[in-house]
């Protein structure tokens, strides 16, 4: 398993964060910290899916590879493409370090710069279409004819 994996629909969660344990349980992190985001229930939707731009998504990935080495940590990410129903779940980080505040400290940075920053956009799903969550989207800085 890569560092960073797109899934096709919902993540097989505990497959991903298993795999990742067992991966580095004996690289002596002295923590393993993940975090899986679930699909709420709200505004009448049925669920979420999702576009991705692997080009940016993989530069601002490798940007948070480079910061975590630079704290002698790692960070893992999962991410589904397309729809995502109500209760599954459609992103999991996580971040392996030896000090557990370096993991609590970089997992919390990396959920909130993901949410801001990395290039996939999302769309509700009502009645079966795919609608345009204009109104929970970020623009990416850098990006964009108005950039």
């Amino acid at each position: 398993m890569k560092s960073l994996e797109l899934f096709e629909g919902n993540l097989p969660v505990e497959k991903i964060t298993n795999t990742w344990y067992a991966k580095y349980k004996e690289s002596n992190y002295g923590a393993i910290i993940s975090f899986v985001g679930v699909v709420r229930n709200e505004n009448e939707i049925d669920g979420l899916s999702f576009d991705i731009y692997e080009p940016i998504l993989n530069s601002w990935f490798s940007a948070w590879e480079e910061k975590a080495k630079n704290l002698n940590a790692i960070v893992l990410m999962a991410h589904s493409r397309n729809d995502v129903l109500n209760h599954e779940s459609s992103f999991i980080a996580a971040v392996c370090s030896p000090k557990r505040r370096v993991a609590l400290e970089l997992i919390d940075e990396f959920v909130e710069d993901f949410k801001a920053q990395a290039p996939i956009w999302k769309y509700d799903i009502i009645n079966g279409n795919r609608v345009y969550a204009e109104d929970r989207s970020t623009a990416i800085k850098g990006y964009g004819i108005l950039s």
